[in-house]
């Protein structure tokens, strides 16, 4: 995906009044941490309106995490922009009060506490849906809202874990299991609950009813896992009892200066390997005949590439697999990435950003960047003196430490 950059924190565009195929819906976003702001960031990128409640005391974790500048830290921004942040002690049941309030007219209320919380402080899906009958209320777990592993902590190496995930990685069921080396049931979530919401919202188009959407994080692995990785387990009464590696070689290949991937699954594509390799013999070579030959040897044939392969630098091989159609590319580190045509621009606090755009492309709706990741609190008061707060209103709460705005700036 391009990269590029993210706006002024906290300043509109002139023209981010209507766009982005969201624009319009109005989301109340509970969550913290990565699955469920990742999940609403994505909306607010298509043209939503997203509130972000938050702690007074610190906000979002991740705000206080490492790898920062200007107050901000890299994970925070990389999840919350285009949001607005307006921060309520939820703890008190005055808070409530006005979280309740600007539920009013609200599409969507996501959060990601444990099973049991939001009932607790008086957010469950009763009451807000007592307040807007039609909304989309969006819960967010770890294991899930049932079962013994429901109200356990839960973090993203342990969704590794229990979804089989790091048996996958490992390789075969009789080696060391590995962790994925980034938080891919996190964001896998953010994905699949963004996704969830839309639709959620298009059936509400359709009916005009609301509905309850629940999603967990080894819901939404074990789902993505089972489309390519669960094979032996698919047909009931022929399981397969221990997995075996396919082989222990990668398709990343090491060549005279650098490392490429490469990889073939058709004939032409064989064929073609063996053209921009020079060797024709292989075409000859009985293990290689056939895919499923190819597949049942791919040792042999992946050991035989990484010889050949050690012969010339990255460019060469790539220049010749590329005039035989064959897929390839090279191996980059992030520092390369970011080395790839981008565009580059100012936040007031953390300095220049370089982010990922959303990855989907609208022709008719594009969407634009109305702000970057807020600071906390900072809309605060523009958003409660929507719902009819006056200025003494404010004050007290502020004081009283219900509402908290950005140190330094005007209390009302």
């Amino acid at each position: 995906p391009k990269l590029q950059t993210s706006p002024t924190a906290g300043v509109k565009l002139k023209d981010a009044n209507m766009s982005g195929p969201l624009s319009g819906y109005r989301i109340i976003d509970l969550t913290s941490m990565v699955s469920g702001p990742l999940a609403t960031m994505i909306l607010a990128d298509q043209g939503a309106e997203v509130l972000k409640i938050e702690n007074p005391k610190g906000g979002d974790y991740t705000r206080g995490v490492s790898s920062r500048n200007g107050g901000f830290s890299a994970s925070f921004l990389n999840n919350n922009r285009n949001k607005k942040s307006i921060a309520l002690n939820l703890k008190d049941a005055s808070g409530v009060k006005l979280l309740l309030d600007l539920v009013k007219g609200a599409d969507v209320f996501v959060q990601n506490f444990r099973p049991g919380v939001t009932d607790r402080i008086g957010v469950g899906e009763k009451a807000i849906r007592a307040i807007a009958p039609d909304i989309i209320y969006v819960s967010i777990s770890g294991f899930g809202h049932t079962g013994p592993y429901a109200k356990k902590p839960v973090y993203d190496p342990l969704v590794q874990a229990l979804s089989g995930l790091t048996s996958i990685q490992g390789g075969a069921d009789n080696v060391r299991p590995r962790l994925v080396r980034t938080i891919l049931p996190d964001k896998l979530t953010g994905f699949t609950a963004a996704q969830a919401i839309t639709a959620a919202l298009l059936a509400r188009e359709r009916n005009g009813v609301g509905q309850h959407v629940q999603l967990s994080m080894l819901d939404s692995v074990v789902s993505f896992l089972w489309a390519s990785d669960m094979s032996s387990q698919t047909f009931v009464g022929h399981e397969i009892a221990q997995e075996k590696a396919q082989s222990f070689i990668d398709l990343i290949y090491e060549t005279k200066d650098s490392y490429i991937s490469v990889a073939v699954q058709s004939n032409k594509e064989w064929q073609g390997l063996t053209r921009a390799l020079n060797k024709p013999e292989w075409l000859e070579d009985e293990r290689f005949k056939t895919s499923a030959l190819r597949h049942h040897n791919i040792d042999d044939r992946l050991r035989l590439t990484q010889e050949v392969l050690r012969g010339k630098t990255a460019a060469q091989w790539l220049e010749l697999l590329e005039a035989e159609d064959v897929p390839c590319a090279p191996v980059l580190h992030r520092s390369e990435v970011i080395s790839h045509p981008q565009m580059e621009n100012e936040h007031p606090e953390a300095g220049r950003l370089r982010q990922a755009r959303g990855a989907a492309v609208f022709s008719t709706t594009p969407p634009t960047q109305r702000y970057g990741a807020p600071l906390l609190g900072q809309h605060s008061v523009e958003e409660l003196k929507k719902i009819g707060l006056d200025d003494n209103d404010l004050e007290q709460y502020i004081a009283e430490g219900i509402v908290a705005v950005p140190a330094g700036e005007p209390q009302s």
